[in-house]
């Protein structure tokens, strides 16, 4: 499976990220709905679970592909710790506060709602509960991870943190 995985990233790098993101994205609103909401199949929202899935694959998936190229481009230098550093400043302080807005506004505007009113309910709270996780998990991650598996590494870590997502964005 992980050779497979790899020949479909090195064939089609942004696509394959993409369709993985957006599996992974549902898979978090899923554990959301079933294991911490405790809705059963009966009550699952589905809706929920394809806008996760059309969000993480159009949006996040190539979003992020492309960033972590950016930042593999952009932030070379000597001392690797300082370029670590450098990098996680700039996912943290540019990257992440962007697109929990992008999530919250474009979950409004799929769910008919006011992005407005999301981001005044949910935005800080998710920024601050980002700033928990993300910040360690991206030191190892662009320490350890080779390039191309970087969003791989954040979409599995990610379906603890989309799961939170889900349930901050459907707070009522």
């Amino acid at each position: 499976m992980l050779r497979w995985y790899q020949r479909k990233l090195a064939s089609r790098p942004l696509i394959t990220q993409a369709v993985t993101t957006a599996v992974l994205f549902a898979v978090g609103d899923v554990t959301a709905q079933q294991v911490v909401e405790k809705k059963g199949i009966e009550k699952h929202e589905f809706a929920r679970t394809g806008r996760m899935f059309l969000y993480g694959g159009a949006v996040f998936g190539p979003a992020a592909t492309t960033w972590y190229g950016i930042l593999q481009r952009s932030i070379v230098l000597r001392n690797k710790k300082a370029e670590m550093l450098a990098r996680v400043a700039a996912d943290q302080l540019l990257f992440a506060p962007t697109f929990i807005g992008v999530f919250l506004s474009s979950m409004a505007v799929m769910e008919g709602g006011s992005p407005q009113e999301k981001l005044n309910k949910s935005y800080w709270p998710a920024l601050q509960t980002n700033y928990l996780i993300w910040p360690f998990v991206q030191m190892a991650n662009f320490t350890l991870v080779p390039l191309e598996h970087r969003v791989l590494v954040v979409n599995i870590v990610s379906i603890g943190w989309n799961c939170y997502l889900s349930m901050v964005n459907s707070a009522k």
